[in-house]
């Protein structure tokens, strides 16, 4: 339009990077992290990241490289969420429960140069590396994060690889606190790479920027209610999306990070009452862990804790239970192609005059879109159509916006099948409810096709989870020459609880039509990934090999 300009007055790339710039001068004296004994404020936290900054640049590390770390929820891996975008570089944080294997395959596709490494799982790495050097590849140097709050041993002299590795703090001591942020070019740059949890196939390197970090970031702290100044207890792990771009909001918002190293119900109950927690989130196991803790760790909150969950959808029970111990549940559905939340079931006021049961159940639904997107929807996948807001209609769940991915780390191919029609194609199945809310109904890997009709294990799961003596459960088809699939249901049993095969299979019988209702019960844990979602291609594989099978084992 005539007599406008665009110059460095008006726009500058969207970046999270200028959150922690904000809150420094803005929430200074403020705490930004404790952890265990450890204490920074926002100052302290953004010339640590400086430092981290001019440490990275004087290794060698320029715009556009890949630093690669494996740690777990402490004060150094969200720290790297800052420096290392800062120093123009692009942030990889590796799935804790990576083995050596996994890690060198996955550090080999991202020519990553630097790797941090927490010190419990420095075997994993070293293993990583000495797969490399076989395959002479450039090794990444390798910096050690130790923990003040637990004892280190000195690594392995035997080691007789020739990288050279410094402990991390040492590592920031000798950057300099006055160095010269490195700004994006373009706020469509990347600034991390998360890989998917894994939970049907390999993983897949999902490339963020910095702008839809940043609108997402904004979206989940209009989406939590996260006014300024929160406490946040990080149950997330901060490799999963970024900690659902958590890292980044709670510095936009000036808020104190609560770090755990490891996740138990009494840590979840103790720093909640130690420091006034007001946020967390986590998958519905992370929920499940809280409703089950036993009354021996349980304390009454001191305030309304408000937490926002998604991986998985959570049973209606288990959302019951959360509100009743005065937790307030976000239910929000997502994926890492989406920066995670990317739909939330909003609360509605005319929910408050329905039974506690009818509001859970309305509540377990996806909703709808947040503000950071364009819109979620469901489509049928051929004709790109939109269903009709019947609640029965099955489509894929699709999004496009602002907060979806840049596409795949080096695969071409899989990017633009995600994106073919001008939408991200989700692979979840849905319904969409007369009010808008979509309502997933299961993967479409996880379908059960038995005798014609579909079946949706998200569906038969909540019923097998509603039987009092039910810990978890997971439902995958069960081949079948018959009926070409049927049922089976894995169910982890609370402690001290029985329940026998045929009990199981009569309470989904009195509750579902018959042929929902699982021919096969097994009791077993269940394998998870680290976020919490359980492996169904695992449960897929062991029924496979299981031929005939009695009701229950």
């Amino acid at each position: 339009m005539e007599g406008t300009v665009k110059c460095s007055a008006n726009f500058v790339p969207l970046s999270p990077i200028s959150f922690l710039e904000r809150s420094a001068k803005v929430y200074g004296d403020r705490l930004s992290i404790v952890h265990g004994n450890v204490r920074y404020t926002w100052r302290e936290t953004r010339e640590r990241c400086i430092r981290l900054v001019s440490a990275l640049t004087h290794l060698g590390i320029s715009r556009g490289d890949v630093v690669a770390a494996l740690a777990p929820n402490i004060p150094a891996l969200y720290e790297l969420h800052f420096g290392v975008p800062m120093a123009g570089a692009v942030l990889c944080a590796l799935n804790t429960r990576y083995d050596s294997d996994m890690v060198s395959v996955l550090l080999k596709q991202l020519e990553a140069k630097i790797i941090f490494v927490d010190y419990e799982l420095l075997d994993v790495v070293k293993g990583a590396l000495e797969i490399l050097s076989k395959e002479r590849v450039k090794l990444p140097h390798l910096i050690l994060i130790s923990d003040t709050e637990s004892e280190l041993s000195s690594p392995n002299n035997n080691w007789s690889l020739t990288s050279k590795y410094v402990e991390y703090e040492s590592f920031l001591a000798n950057g300099e606190s006055d160095f010269e942020i490195v700004w994006p070019n373009d706020e469509w740059d990347a600034i991390a790479v998360n890989y998917t949890s894994g939970t049907t196939s390999r993983p897949k390197g999902v490339v963020y920027s910095h702008r839809g970090a940043y609108l997402n970031s904004l979206a989940a702290a209009l989406l939590t209610e996260m006014t300024s100044m929160p406490v946040f207890l990080w149950t997330v792990p901060m490799f999963h999306c970024s900690g659902w771009c958590l890292t980044w909001t709670v510095a936009a918002q000036g808020g104190t990070n609560i770090c755990m190293r490891n996740v138990t119900e009494k840590g979840i109950f103790d720093n909640i009452s130690q420091h006034q927690v007001t946020h967390m989130g986590g998958a519905p196991t992370i929920l499940n862990m809280i409703i089950n803790a036993p009354q021996s760790v349980q304390k009454p909150l001191p305030r309304t804790v408000n937490v926002m969950t998604g991986g998985a959808a959570p049973p209606p029970q288990v959302l019951l239970v959360m509100k009743e111990l005065n937790f307030n549940v976000t239910h929000g559905y997502g994926q890492t192609e989406a920066y995670g939340p990317a739909a939330v079931c909003f609360w509605k006021p005319e929910w408050n005059y329905l039974s506690p049961v009818e509001q859970a159940n309305l509540h377990a639904r996806q909703g709808v879109h947040h503000l950071g997107l364009e819109d979620v929807d469901v489509k049928d996948s051929e004709s790109m159509k939109c269903v009709p807001s019947d609640a029965k209609t099955i489509g894929e769940v699709m999004i496009r916006g602002n907060t979806v991915m840049n596409g795949y780390f080096k695969d071409v191919k899989a990017t633009e099948n995600a994106f073919k029609g001008g939408w991200f194609r989700s692979g979840d199945l849905a319904v969409k409810h007369p009010d808008g809310y979509i309502e997933v109904k299961d993967r479409s890997i996880d379908i059960i096709i038995s005798g014609g009709e579909s079946i949706s294990s998200i569906e038969v799961e909540s019923v097998i989870f509603s039987h009092p003596s039910v810990f978890e459960a997971a439902v995958v088809g069960k081949p079948d020459d018959h009926w070409g699939e049927t049922p089976c249901a894995f169910v982890k049993l609370k402690n001290g609880c029985n329940a026998s095969a045929d009990e199981i299979i009569k309470y989904c019988r009195d509750r579902l039509p018959q042929y929902m209702a699982p021919r096969t019960v097994i009791f077993d844990d269940l394998p998870k990934t680290s976020t919490g979602k359980t492996q169904k291609f695992v449960l897929r594989e062991r029924v496979k090999a299981m031929g005939s099978v009695s009701k229950g084992s």
